[in-house]
This record gives structure tokens, sequence and C-alpha cells, in this order.
């Protein structure tokens, strides 16, 4: 099928081959008729097949054969974070430009004024984070009273997020009359108990039967001590040439560390995470993609609403707590049909992760040993010691072993100390309100 036979008109299409489009993803080619017949739809689809376009093309095509000239939207799209609500909103412009139409998106983390001054011009179709969304509305900057299409873009990742209240305060916002599409990575039980919430006899539709990884992408797994983990990814990078690389980390300060070590290396790195400005992201990103940072470094707030063309290699710093981050992950590569691969570090105490992820994948994740980093690899013979590598521990010379266990013991009893003198300083506060005077001194005896 062709998108020629979707029932969209001209401009649209002449959209579609400008962006190098030939023929509908399989969620496309399902969900776009379903939209156009009227219908709600329940739709599954996993990350990177094209089910922002699924939803997009067909909203812009029906709120384009209303000829309205209205101040309020008349569509609401909602994203989990900000980074997948500019990504969605950039897809819908792409369109909506072509027909004449507005759309702008609001989120937090940013100025709200601007945001208002958009909206005070007159938009289309808005989309938005929930949070920013209700600051709006109740600031009475913004009417929903008029949405006649709601949909709900990575619904699992926004309850995952805590957005259950404002979800349901929304919907008290819109009519009740409308609507609805759910788009979502996987059928939980809040998932389907949102969808008889808010859907009217929808179509469901599955575009993959499981949630799998693409083909397009190659796995494999390195074993290694947590302690060697950033000297194999330095060696990874420099031996295998590598550009452009996303690597995920469990925790803000994990990446801004990282970060520090790739930078002492002299790699380019940048860190990207929940508490960097709307803007310093933005950019962040943005020179990634240009390639003037070779490394970002990103908690999971990244996992979903990245779209980085022809992204080479995602790396797996630290492994996810949940399988289904693992799949949303290694999905920012290997996407449009172009080859990636994604690299695993997995230490001995993640390893219960990792079986968790291949229970999830039904397969086995191949493990590949790096000479002198790896667990159980060969040792190159100019090391003469390397903790937590078996092979090292079995040639090293007991002098030398214990000499080095005696200088990490002195290291974290060092450690220990600073860490104790830190938390006597915090248990002493500096008494509140005006300084005492200064007693006054023994009056002196008249001679």
């Amino acid at each position: 099928m062709s998108f020629d036979h979707l029932g969209l008109r001209s401009e649209l299409l002449e959209a579609v081959k400008a962006k190098g489009y030939t023929a509908p993803t399989p969620i496309q080619s399902r969900a776009v008729p379903v939209i156009l017949g009227g219908r709600d739809i329940l739709a599954r689809a996993q990350t990177g097949t094209g089910k922002t376009d699924a939803f997009a093309l067909p909203l812009v095509e029906i709120l384009s054969r209303e000829n309205i000239s209205a101040r309020h939207p008349r569509a609401l799209v909602l994203a989990p974070t900000r980074e997948l609500a500019l990504q969605v909103g950039e897809t819908i412009k792409d369109y909506a430009r072509r027909v004449s139409m507005r759309c702008t998106v609001v989120h937090g983390g940013g100025r709200i004024n601007p945001q208002i001054d958009r909206l005070r011009r007159g938009i289309d179709i808005l989309v938005a984070t929930p949070g920013r969304l209700l600051d709006l509305s109740g600031q009475r900057h913004l009417d929903l009273s008029r949405i006649g299409f709601l949909v709900f873009d990575e619904a699992d990742r926004m309850l995952d997020l805590g957005f259950s209240e404002a979800i349901a305060e929304i919907l008290d916002l819109v009519p009740i009359r409308r609507r609805t599409m759910l788009f979502s990575a996987t059928y939980t039980p809040s998932i389907r108990n949102l969808a008889a919430v808010m859907l009217k006899e929808p179509q469901e539709i599955e575009a993959t039967p499981s949630l799998t990884a693409a083909e397009s992408v190659v796995q494999k797994v390195h074993l290694v001590n947590r302690a060697n983990k950033c000297a194999l990814l330095v060696h990874l990078l420099t031996k295998g040439n590598w550009d452009r690389i996303l690597v995920f980390t469990r925790t803000r300060h994990g990446a801004n560390k990282l970060t520090e070590k790739l930078s002492a290396q002299g790699i380019v790195a940048a860190a990207m995470h929940g508490d960097k400005s709307q803007s310093s992201r933005t950019r962040t990103l943005q020179q990634f993609k240009e390639g003037r940072i070779r490394v970002l470094v990103a908690t999971d707030v990244a996992a979903r609403g990245l779209d980085i063309s022809n992204l080479p290699h995602v790396v797996n710093y630290d492994m996810p707590g949940t399988p289904e981050d693992y799949v949303h992950r290694i999905g920012r590569t290997g996407r449009a049909g172009v080859r990636g691969i994604a690299v695993s570090l997995v230490s001995p105490d993640e390893k219960r992760h990792l079986q968790a992820i291949e229970k999830l994948l039904e397969q086995k994740i191949p493990v590949e040993t790096v000479d002198g980093y790896t667990e159980d690899s060969d040792v190159p013979d100019y090391v003469l010691f390397r903790p937590g590598s078996l092979a090292s521990h079995k040639k090293a010379d007991r002098d030398l072993k214990e000499m080095v266990l005696k200088r990490n013991a002195r290291k974290q009893e060092s450690k220990s100390r600073t860490a104790g003198k830190k938390r006597k300083s915090l248990k002493k506060p500096a008494r509140p309100g005006f300084p005492r005077p200064p007693k006054p001194g023994k009056p002196k005896r008249r001679k």
C-alpha cells in the first residue's frame, strides 16, 4: 500500500514525499483509515514505528476540511515529556502549515509568557504536557471546551510518571462528545482501565504482537565489573572510532559524573536529564544532532521522545530497572530501517536485570568479551594487576595484590572520614536571628 490510497489530500501527500517516505508503516496503514472513518482507537506500537504520523496525518486532514477560524484549539495532543511534546509538535507543524493551520506546543521547564502569547494569537492544534496545560487552563489563558479530538501519545509512560490525577482533571475540562485516540507501547491493566473510561467503542490496533526489539538493532552484552565500566566505554569509543553515541545512566548524578570522566579523557560529552533547564536540554540535543557533541549521556527521561536520525550506537551504561525501558532505550537506534548497535555494560549486581530483559524478549543477548576489561577476559601482559578481573587476579603477584588492597582500604577510610566531617558540619547549623553581642568585660577597678 502507498500513501496515495489512505485518503489524504494532495498537500499532505506532498509533505509525506518531502520527508522521503515511500510507503506507510504498519501502524500508519492501519490507523489512518480508522481515524478518518470516525472511530476512537486504542493502538499499540513500539517506539520508532511511525505512530506520530499515524495520528498527525488524519488529524490535520479532518480539521482542514472544516473552514473554521477559532482562537481556541480544536484538537489536543498530550505527551508525557517536554522532548516528546516538542518532537510531536514539529511533526504536526510540518503537515499543518501545508494547509494553513496553526499548531503550538506548551510544556513545563520554560517561560510561560511566550506560550501565553502564542495561545492569544489563536491555534488549531495544541500539543502539551499535562502539568503546563493545567497551569494555563487554571489561569484562564486556555479554553478546552471546543476540543473535538483528544490524543494520548505514550499513554503508558504518562501513567508511569504519575499523571493519573492530571489526566482526570483534563478529562473534566474537555467535552464529553469528542473523538479520542490512545497510543501506547504497552497494554498494562492501568492502560486498559484508562481506555475503558475514555474511549467509546474503540477499534483496537496492534502493530506489534509483543514488546520486542527492532530487528535492525544488533544487541550485545559486556559483563564487566562496575569499577571498569568507564574504562571499557572509553576503550570502545576510541578503538571502534564510534561517532555519536547515546549513553543511558539510571540517575542524574551518574550522568553528570560519567560526563565529567569522559571529558577528562578528551571526549566531547554532555549530560541531559530532568535537572537541566529546557533551553539547555534543547541546545544540547541540537548540538548532538549536528555532531558537535560526540557522546550524549542521558537518563530515562530521554528514552522516549528523542528522534535522532542515523544514530549508530546506544550504550546502556547502567541497566534499566524495568525490561520495557530497555526496549525503549535501544529503540533510539536502528530507526527507519537503518542498522544500529546496542551495547549493554552489565555488572555482577545487574545480571538479574539482564535476565528479566531476556525473558521479556524471549531470547538470549550475545555476550562478548573485551580483553583486559570484561570478566574472565585475558589481561594484557603490560597490566600487572586489574582489580575485578578473575584472570588478572590469578596471574598477579601476591605482594602486588596486597599492596593494591591496602591502598584501596586507605582510600575508603579517607572517604569515610570526609563524609563524617560533612555530616558533622550539617548537624551544627548556624543559629538563626541576629548575632549575639559580645560579653562585656569585667569593669576595671579604680585604684
